[in-house]
């Protein structure tokens, strides 16, 4: 089932979770052991993220490097199928513009329609760590809203070359992101929400918020999209601060301004057990709030490790 119908059907706030496939090397049994503690609270669906290449240099003796392309995460398509497979879940598998060509996006389209994933959540990634800032593909998308335009296309059997003749349409239902405290590369909010009305203009049937911790943000957030004409779905997205590494990492790295009465917590915190179960209980609180408030689902970010957000769902769900 597409997760717009997820959403539309629901007479009550779901529940949703995004997992990371293992590092290369690691076998499926930990995608099971981030995803059976948590069915028994029926997630509608879970995301699978994608992760792009990384450039490594591997010394070959008498002081050469060799410039080596690696994907330290790959399998999120086969994970996807997996997890419908097995699970008989929802999958929703991340699709990005770096490290794609519009070519390769649509063989990428194509065997998620032959699989019977009729989800896809479409982003335009990261900058991978040699590059200071993103650079697309040749013949690639720069931006999400030009990677949602070609999904749209597919959807009604356009297909990039004119040879395909009485071209058989795909059936993807397209999620795109969306920063409650604005995008880190974005000017201002009122122009990353100007943007993302041009994401949804192109076919984004729901939006899934970057995490934060100031439920008052993420209704504002919401009340500024809908006076923009934006009435699609808008998903808050959460993640539990688990370590004291997350306190100086998550604001810096994705722009997030904790709000005060958690930071004042935060620094007396000595120790990741401190900071997890501050982590949870904030979290359950926010969880409450957004479930009291009607939003349409709760989406949690467990990077792979489910015990917190477990804890989470059994006090709030």
């Amino acid at each position: 089932m597409k997760v717009i119908e997820h959403l539309r059907k629901a007479d009550r706030t779901l529940l949703s979770f995004e997992i990371l496939p293992p590092l290369k090397g690691k076998d499926i049994r930990s995608i099971y052991e981030g995803i059976d503690p948590l069915l028994d609270f029926k997630p509608s669906f879970i995301n699978v993220t994608y992760h792009r290449e990384e450039v490594i240099y591997k010394e070959r003796g008498q002081g050469l490097l060799q410039k080596v392309r690696v994907r330290k995460r790959p399998g999120t398509v086969g994970i996807c199928a997996m997890i419908k497979a097995k699970y008989n879940i929802d999958s929703v598998p991340h699709l990005i513009c770096g490290g794609f060509t519009k070519e390769d996006t649509e063989d990428a389209l194509i065997e998620l329609n032959f699989l019977g994933i009729d989800n896809v959540l479409a982003l335009r990634g990261d900058a991978i760590k040699s590059e200071s800032s993103f650079i697309p593909e040749r013949e690639g998308h720069a931006h999400a809203d030009e990677l949602i335009r070609q999904i749209a296309g597919l959807n009604k059997g356009k297909y990039l070359h004119d040879e395909e003749l009485e071209a058989a349409p795909t059936d993807l239902c397209v999620g795109a992101a969306c920063y409650p405290e604005k995008h880190a590369e974005a000017l201002n909010l009122g122009t990353d929400i100007a943007y993302l009305k041009r994401k949804v203009d192109a076919g984004a049937e729901y939006l899934v918020t970057q995490m934060f911790f100031d439920n008052a943000k993420y209704f504002r957030f919401v009340e500024l999209c809908r006076a923009e004409g934006i009435d699609v779905p808008i998903i808050p997205g959460l993640k539990p601060l688990t370590t004291l590494k997350h306190i100086a990492f998550i604001p810096k790295t994705f722009g997030i301004d904790l709000p005060q009465p958690l930071a004042s917590e935060l620094v007396a915190c000595k120790s990741d057990a401190d900071v997890k179960q501050l982590g949870v209980e904030w979290s359950i609180a926010q969880t409450k709030d957004l479930i009291s408030k009607g939003v349409p689902c709760v989406h949690f970010y467990t990077m792979g490790k489910s015990d917190a957000v477990r804890s989470i769902v059994k006090a709030a769900f």
